[in-house]
């Protein structure tokens, strides 16, 4: 195990507008992962790390492609494999930021839920990194719109996400067709056995780097529930009530547990959204959106649904049901208590479940705290009710809309105050913009009176339908 002190960017072998660049982006010292990975990376090696999301991987791996690149070369040297679109965008958008010290580098994503052609049409105009799903990586391979042979760095980012989401398979056919003489660079939260298997079959003698410190445990609070199996749903209501957490993912080991809990969320009146394998990609978009944007209070999910999910402010984890595997429980309450905020882990098990939560036990070094479900009183009488709301304009990328074009018409003819704005998501062809709860009517009723870039919109609150 290597427990690195923090060190200077300074210290790597990189050109100086490389690290004016950094400095000018706020990267000062790097990460614990970053100091641990980036010399292996820099130095050519192969690399397998263990690095969860919001841990500064990006940069990590992004630091090694880009040292190797050439940008005169207007042929695709780096790809970077994601397990679903959001992860896919956040990376591209970091290698954008990194890549700013360089002319002209061209970064396309490539992922599923877009439409082929306007991708092979940026493809035929030269790229020097992908970044994509595997599934629609191997469709440019099959059409040929997509050449390797220039590869020299291959990234594997969430390893372990992609393989619970069943791309083994896709992944070694993409690996196969590139060049054998390449770096293969593959980070992973946890170590399930198909990692092994992966980095046997296409890595090279990797470096191993694990990192001690995996979370600061402090700022999350954990305490544990007995409940009877009849009782499990209802008492989720008892907790989000006694709590009043703004934003809460409820995870549940099954589909059908995901289903049954937003019926009974909802007919207790909170707004609840769910995430599961059958949504398909505009439908898991939106539901994200209004998670992330907190017009909705919990999140109701899978664990596999949940992968590749970063969401900023999570003031709590409910594991509705105890998972029979204590780096899933980790990797769970580890999105809440991000940053400098504090978040609470509150697990329900029934008698049936106390192995799983021994395994937990074990696996922590230390008992965990179990407190009376009789101590959960509602803090207040009035609903727990999101600040948020969304509302959806009809026209995104597709009709040129940009957040400033949104922005301004909110702030200017409609009136409102900046700090009544929040987050607003610009997709092919939808725009979600969050708004006050307060005056989201009034938004809706002014938006749908007005103009945006000059143009009548459409637009409709989007609340639960």
């Amino acid at each position: 195990m290597t427990k690195p002190t923090p060190a200077p960017f300074s210290q790597l072998p990189l050109p100086p507008a490389m690290l004016a660049n950094l400095a000018q982006l706020g990267y000062l010292e790097m990460t614990p992962i970053q100091a641990a990975s980036l010399p292996v990376a820099l130095a050519g090696q192969d690399l397998i790390a263990q690095a969860k999301t919001g841990s500064g991987k990006t940069a990590a791996f992004t630091l090694a492609l880009l040292a190797r690149l050439d940008v005169r070369n207007y042929a695709v040297q780096s790809m970077v494999l994601c397990p679903t679109r959001e992860l896919a965008d956040q990376v591209t958008q970091e290698i954008r930021r990194l890549a700013r010290a360089e002319e002209n580098v061209k970064v396309l994503t490539l992922c599923g839920g877009t439409p082929m052609r306007p991708q092979t049409a940026s493809l035929e105009h030269g790229a020097h990194i992908v970044v994509g799903t595997p599934g629609r990586i191997m469709d440019h391979l099959e059409r040929g719109s997509l050449d390797l042979k220039a590869l020299n760095t291959l990234v594997l980012d969430e390893a372990d996400r992609m393989l619970d989401m069943g791309f083994f398979d896709d992944i070694a056919t993409v690996v196969r067709q590139c060049p054998k003489e390449r770096q293969t660079l593959l980070f992973s939260a946890t170590y399930p056995e198909g990692i092994g298997k992966l980095s046997q079959q296409f890595l090279r003698n990797p470096k191993d780097v694990k990192l001690e410190e995996r979370h600061d445990d402090s700022k999350i609070r954990q305490r544990f529930y007995e409940v009877t199996e009849n009782d499990r749903l209802h008492t989720v209501g008892l907790l989000l009530n006694h709590y009043r957490p703004v934003s809460t993912i409820a995870f549940c080991n099954t589909k059908q547990q995901c289903r049954d809990l937003l019926d009974v969320l909802r007919a207790q009146g909170f707004h609840a959204l769910a995430l599961h394998g059958e949504l398909d990609q505009r439908e898991r978009d939106q539901v994200l959106i209004q998670f992330a944007n907190r017009s909705c209070s919990v999140l109701v999910a899978t664990d596999v649904a949940a992968r590749g999910l970063d969401i900023a402010q999570l003031e709590a984890v409910i594991n509705v049901d105890v998972t029979p595997d204590p780096e899933v429980h980790v990797h769970r309450i580890g999105r809440t208590g991000r940053a400098d905020q504090d978040g609470w882990a509150l697990s329900l098990a029934s008698m049936n479940e106390m192995g799983r939560v021994g395994s937990i036990e074990q696996a922590k070094g230390r008992e965990v705290e179990w407190h009376p479900v009789s101590e959960l009183k509602p803090a207040s009488n009035a609903p727990l009710l999101p600040p948020m709301e969304t509302l959806q304009i009809l026209g995104g990328r597709k009709e040129k809309i940009r957040p400033g074009d949104v922005l301004g018409a909110l702030t200017g003819d409609a009136g409102f105050a900046g700090s009544q704005i929040g987050k607003i998501n610009v997709t092919e062809f939808s725009t979600y913009v969050a708004i006050e709860r307060g005056v989201a009517k009034d938004a809706l009723r002014k938006l749908n009176a007005g103009k945006v870039k000059g143009k009548k919109v459409k637009v409709r609150l989007m609340d639960e339908d």
